[in-house]
């Protein structure tokens, strides 16, 4: 009968405990500069989880359509707390534990191939990542996703090393770690979409493992095969139920793909008329270098920058030669495939400083990759350690650490591409929300408000308005029965410009009485309106 090694590992705790300290230090570094909701999502992703509870017809449909349900839910034990909920710490809670999660699961992923060694390396190199820091001190969902999909290839790893005989450094059964697989696909699927075609490769992997094993036992084989059918099930199963959900709101399942909130309405109504294109629409290639040099810029810069790569590319080009021990681990490249595709076809633009449009958009992307880069340069000082040459091999394994060290360095004091990305895109969005939030705060503590929160949900955060005192466009039937009377289903109005309540206010001004109007460069004119009934 198989056995397995089970026992306490404390070079594990040793390593979540660094990056325990590591995250929180992050955290009060970028929460002490006010740094932690500059991004318009991370603000969207914590009333999304607000509103599940908060809301005049809370439930699980208000977890919306486009954005994937699981990191809204774990926030949701924390932005019960008002205090939480409107600092922006119950958002980035949950970031922090799966960033602890990520850098032990990369740690596990290279010490199981290749030794303890390269494993600290590459847990260093995916942990300190300044970027990555940033964003794990906001309620952005990267680092839920790269937590989900570093583990999902770990014990997909596990799986297959035993399927072919390797029983010497295993701590689970072929079917536990099958089970934990799934487990982790299935927060892959429920975090970002690329954790769909992560599953499907996955799928096909275990598949092909599991017909041409010949070297278990026959009773385990059993075990397996019962897991590898709740493998399966459990995959398809989870995605099924979202697209029930999205069924269940706006009588389309594919909502998220060609509703009025998906990536394809947004691009058409940000193109300018006659406009280019964003830069890759329709060419797979140029889609491709676009989000490979996002991620580039995500951890290295300037001279640095080749350099860094080129311990990537000999640490890529070793695991290629050694495929029988690293296959799995090219899993992690997959976000480059998923992204040049939805670049390409699926309306996902990339705008990144250094090429036109010299601008900042969904730079973060290319954060996905930050365990592909990792694990390679952890692979290379596995191979350096190899060498007879005791002398050459410090040297070695110190030239890597240098680069990296100054590369990360550059990072930080350029200020992180995430972080940039995130000061330019917010300025106008947090002038119009501090103004607004201004006026919401003296209106009376029981008024209803009737307000798009689309974009500047923030005011109402800001201003500590729970949002059942909202009558907001998911809010139905309220919401489209106040188009046509909104002085009659709330005591205050607040419209933006062109925008679906300001035509209904154009149409409909009966008993409404204008008490601001203000704007800010780049946004949209804001009107307030009090309710005369």
């Amino acid at each position: 009968m198989e056995t397995y090694e089970r026992k306490h590992r404390w070079d594990v705790t040793i390593v979540a405990g660094a990056a325990a300290l590591v995250s929180i230090a992050a955290f009060l570094f970028f929460y002490l500069r006010g740094e932690i909701l500059l991004y318009g999502d991370a603000v969207a992703h914590i009333n999304i989880a607000r509103r599940v509870f908060d809301s005049n017809t809370p439930g699980p449909l208000q977890l919306g359509t486009v954005w994937l349900p699981l990191p809204h839910i774990l926030m949701i034990p924390f932005v019960v707390n008002d205090w939480m909920w409107r600092t922006g710490v119950g958002g980035s809670i949950p970031s922090m534990i799966a960033y602890i999660l990520g850098v032990v699961g990369v740690f596990r992923l290279v010490e199981f191939s290749a030794g303890k060694r390269p494993a600290v390396l590459a847990a260093a190199v995916y942990g300190l990542n300044p970027n990555l820091l940033y964003l794990q001190s906001t309620a952005m969902t990267e680092t839920v996703f790269l937590a989900a999909m570093i583990w999902s290839v770990y014990y997909l790893q596990l799986f297959v090393s035993t399927m072919r005989g390797d029983l010497r450094k295993q701590k689970y059964s072929p079917e536990r770690s099958l089970q934990r697989c799934a487990i982790c696909l299935a927060a892959a699927i429920l975090t970002r979409y690329d954790g769909w075609i992560l599953a499907a490769v996955c799928g096909v992997i275990i598949f092909w493992n599991w017909r041409r094993s010949s070297v278990i036992s026959l009773p385990a084989y059993r075990r397996v095969s019962r897991s590898v059918v709740g493998f399966f099930l459990l995959c398809a199963l989870v995605p099924a139920v979202w697209l029930a959900h999205n069924y269940a709101i706006s009588t389309n399942a594919l909502d998220f793909m060609n509703g009025p909130y998906s990536a394809k309405a947004i691009e058409v109504r940000s193109t300018q008329p006659g406009g280019p294109p964003h830069p890759g629409t329709g060419n797979l290639l140029t889609s491709a270098i676009f989000f490979t040099k996002a991620a580039k810029l995500n951890v290295s810069g300037g001279w640095l920058e080749p350099i860094f790569f080129l311990l990537v590319s000999a640490g890529a080009l070793y695991a290629l030669l050694r495929w029988h021990k690293f296959g799995i681990l090219w899993l992690l490249w997959l976000p480059l495939p998923f992204y040049a595709y939805s670049v390409a076809y699926g309306s996902v633009p990339i705008f990144i400083p250094v090429w036109w449009p010299h601008s900042y958009y969904n730079v973060r992307y290319g954060l996905e990759l930050l365990p592909a880069f990792a694990v390679p340069i952890g692979l290379l000082t596995a191979l350096v350690t190899k060498q007879r040459a005791q002398r050459w091999e410090h040297l070695s394994i110190a030239a890597i650490v240098l680069v990296v060290s100054a590369s990360y360095i550059l990072v930080a004091v350029q200020s992180p591409i995430c972080l940039r990305e995130a000061r330019v895109n917010s300025t106008s969005r947090l002038a119009l929300e501090a103004q607004l939030s201004g006026i919401l705060a003296k209106l009376p503590p029981d008024a209803t408000i009737m307000m798009q929160t689309g974009e500047y949900v923030g005011a109402l955060q800001n201003a500590g308005i729970h949002l059942s005192r909202i009558v907001w466009e998911g809010d139905h039937p309220h919401w489209d029965e106040g188009l046509a009377a909104p002085s009659k289903y709330a005591d205050y109005v607040v419209a933006y410009d062109r925008s679906q309540l300001w035509y209904a206010t154009r149409l409909f001004p009966q008993n409404l009485v204008k008490i601001a109007e203000f704007e800010t460069p780049d946004k949209p004119k804001v009107i307030v309106y009090k309710s005369e009934r």
